[in-house]
């Protein structure tokens, strides 16, 4: 009896978790929706069998409904308009006005180049056509549940699953109940969790990213190379359809990370001889560096925009503007711009980098080599962030894959203060090998 205790205890403390976390999004169920929310609902709403016009019209409805909705709640505590009427049937009505204007002609045109609607030129709309894999997922809750109730479903199952995994990665790590449940935790009121429950697919790409976290865990710390090796590898297939550009750099930081600890077991190698070969890290790197070439190979085989496309975009607000005949040096002076920004900001609010230097350190201290690659990932938020170098972007979203450096780093940082400095023989066991590998 007491085995299934020690099991039904932790997984109680994660239900529970979840389930809070499922009841808060109660209270934002619509108003969640971004400018590229209503590319993704009609993709899916495509998938699932409907005519384009009722797709646009059930896409149109559940946009207007939720600017209608943010509207009143904006009223309602705005120290002048407070007392005016209900403005959601104007702010509603003024909405579907302005879509319909801006869909129907190109509707009327024939613009009809994939499953999204034509809001935007068809080179803007090839980059969400190359993402089915959200989309996809959502098919099932729009289904069942409407436009509306479906998004948040889904937001709660992707942001609710995120927090799962990285309680799964510091358990691997060996990490007590309370810390892996302290992660879960962070990863739910932290901006992983706010970003993870927007219809977009950021919340999908930090769980699948976690995912293959839990998959390096799983063959450095757990003993279980063939089951951590087939996941890391599924996660950057899935990783693909949902966004390859993370799926390119995924793969490209777990091969760095995976050469980065090959290097320097083989330096400590040459001054003591002996020893074993870091075969799990080499493998990971290998299907890492796999994983990024196929994303590439695949990528062109499909026609899906390159980077010069992300570019074009980026610099020309979306295809308003006509191409940029020499992009790379504007591009350039625009990431030294950005990144200076930036850190001009962080400096007045500096939690996130405090966050990410805390789970630094406590990731390459105390998860071994496992902590290499968790550092990694996270890395790819910056990698996206500077793909991207939009100070504009809504909260900072494209970043927030950094966040998870600290969410699973900083439990790492604290076991110590739990355990009072002392590690259980098993556990030692499996650190002394994890930095054997590392």
């Amino acid at each position: 009896m007491r085995p299934r205790r020690r099991v039904r205890g932790p997984v109680l403390g994660v239900l529970v978790l979840a389930a809070v976390f499922a009841v808060l999004q109660l209270a934002n169920v619509t108003g969640r929706d971004t400018p590229d929310t209503k590319n993704y609902l009609s993709y899916a709403l495509s998938l699932s069998g409907r005519s384009t016009h009722e797709v646009a019209t059930a896409t149109i409805d559940y946009v207007c409904a939720s600017r209608a909705e943010r509207a009143r709640r904006d009223q309602s505590v705005h120290v002048i308009r407070f007392h005016r009427p209900d403005p959601t049937a104007a702010v509603t009505a003024e909405c579907r006005e302005r879509e319909w204007a801006a869909l129907r002609p190109r509707l009327t045109a024939g613009q009809e180049g994939g499953h999204t609607l034509p809001y935007m030129s068809e080179r803007f709309m090839a980059i969400f056509e190359a993402r089915p894999g959200y989309p996809a997922f959502l098919v099932p809750f729009v289904l069942a549940f409407g436009p509306a109730w479906g998004l948040w479903a889904a937001g709660v199952v992707i942001a609710g699953a995120g927090g799962v995994l990285v309680f799964l990665v510091l358990r691997t790590l060996a990490v007590p109940v309370p810390l892996a449940l302290t992660g879960q935790a962070l990863y739910y009121v932290l901006p992983c969790g706010t970003t993870a429950m927007r219809p977009m697919t950021e919340g999908l790409l930090m769980a699948l990213t976690l995912a293959a976290v839990w998959g390096c865990a799983l063959v450095l710390r757990a003993g279980r190379p063939r089951a951590g090796l087939t996941l890391v590898a599924g996660c950057l297939l899935a990783l693909f359809t949902v966004k390859h550009s993370q799926a390119l750099f995924l793969g490209l930081a777990l091969a760095a990370a995976g050469a980065v600890l090959a290097l320097r077991r083989h330096r400590r190698r040459r001054r003591r001889p002996g020893g074993p070969a870091p075969r799990e890290v080499l493998a990971l790197a290998a299907v890492g560096l796999a994983g990024a070439a196929v994303t590439l190979l695949l990528a062109r085989l499909l026609h899906y925009p390159s980077e010069a496309d992300s570019l074009q975009d980026l610099l020309t607000g979306h295809y308003a503007r006509p191409d940029r005949v020499h992009p790379w040096p504007e591009f350039w002076q625009l990431q030294g711009n950005f990144w200076v920004e930036w850190l001009r900001r962080q400096a007045g609010q500096p939690l996130f980098v405090a966050a990410l230097a805390a789970g630094a350190w406590g990731a390459l201290r105390r998860g071994g080599a496992v902590g290499v690659f968790l550092v990694a990932a996270a890395c790819t938020g910056i990698m996206t962030q500077a793909g991207h170098p939009d100070i504009n972007i809504w909260g900072e979203r494209l970043i927030v894959l950094a966040w998870l450096l600290p969410v699973a780093g900083v439990p790492l940082l604290l076991e110590p203060v739990v355990r009072g400095g002392r590690v259980p023989a098993p556990v030692r066991g499996r650190v002394e090998r994890a930095e054997a590998v590392g």
